[in-house]
């Protein structure tokens, strides 16, 4: 069966230092390593080790290869989209970044699915780069969970959702700039809670602003299976009922209409919860992902999805007929 990864991170195994070539700021500079490791080095401070896989494509289409995964959709790292960066600063490294998404997809156009990052904080800088990225052969964009503290329902960042509309590029949100970061560091919170917390205040702002429902043909994706959205839908609900003097201020629409409006990956780790949020979404809606290279994606591609008593139809919508649909592609270029 063809199988997708429609969330998986990469970087060009050689970039810039930004910091130094803008002259401010806590841009990403790769140091590596003798041991083929590379160092991800945040405005002079260590962030994080990274392994060959995380630009090597050669090594990754042989590691999905133990998976039977043919395709990888792949984006940027989300430290990357710089948000708080000048504007022209971060469009010089949206591009570069999406120049080598879009190079490796024209190499390897059976394996690899590209998606652009773009400069959220500025609208028009923002569309500019959707209409280049659209020329350049990728297929959407991915960005945060929200902008520099901003939700997604601001006015300023509809016209960037009404342009990815209209040019058919697909959106997926990741969380990133957790809430309560500095405050819960301990034991990786910022990951296990903050991570869900923040795709869910990314589907409600997009939902109670009104986002979807003024564009019905918007293809969104929320990472990490939704987050949290999914399983609180109850309480978000009686929340909408109860205060509607508080939260159906902007969208008088029931916030449970748009189950099955919108995609999510299947990064639940959990047969029990995916089979939840299956019910919730509908297979058609629930994408293969993994989080690919890093230690807290499934990194086994799905694994528990094959070995589980999920149905065969279930099972195709998910490993690639869902992704297929978010991203308005075909089957036939890839088998």
């Amino acid at each position: 069966m063809l199988k997708i990864d429609m969330h998986t991170h990469i970087l060009p195994k050689s970039m810039p230092n930004w910091t130094a070539k803008f002259g401010y700021g806590k841009f990403i500079e790769l140091i590596h390593n003798d041991n083929g490791t590379a160092d991800m080095i945040q405005g002079g401070q260590f962030f994080r080790t990274i392994k060959e896989n995380c630009w090597d494509e050669n090594l990754r289409i042989e590691e999905y290869k133990k998976y039977e995964t043919q395709v990888q959709v792949v984006c940027t790292i989300p430290v990357m989209f710089s948000y708080w960066a000048k504007t022209n600063d971060c469009v010089a490294l949206s591009q570069f970044l999406n120049d080598h998404i879009a190079e490796l997809v024209q190499r390897y156009p059976k394996n690899y699915i590209g998606l652009g990052t773009i400069p959220m904080q500025d609208a028009q800088a923002a569309i500019d780069e959707l209409e280049r990225i659209k020329k350049i052969g990728l297929v959407g964009i991915q960005i945060g969970s929200n902008i520099n503290d901003e939700n997604l329902s601001e006015d300023k960042f509809f016209p960037i959702f009404e342009s990815c509309q209209r040019l058919g590029l697909a959106v997926m949100i990741h969380p990133w700039q957790m809430m309560g970061f500095d405050s819960m560091k301990k034991y990786w919170l910022p990951w296990l809670v903050g991570m869900p917390a923040e795709t869910s205040r990314a589907a409600c702002s997009m939902i109670f602003g009104g986002v979807l429902e003024r564009l019905p043909e918007l293809r969104v994706c929320f990472s990490h299976a939704g987050g949290s959205f999914l399983p609180t839908i109850g309480r978000i609900e009686h929340g909408f009922n109860c205060r509607p003097d508080l939260v159906a201020i902007d969208n008088p629409v029931n916030p449970r209409n748009y189950l099955g409006k919108f995609w999510v990956d299947s990064i639940t780790h959990d047969i029990d919860a995916l089979e939840y949020i299956l019910k919730m979404q509908g297979s058609n809606r629930v994408c293969l992902g993994s989080d690919y290279p890093f230690p807290l994606g499934d990194l086994e591609i799905g694994k528990f999805i094959e070995e589980s008593g999920l149905n065969a139809v279930d099972k195709e919508n998910i490993f690639h007929n869902a992704t297929l649909e978010w991203l308005q592609l075909d089957k036939k270029n890839f088998i």
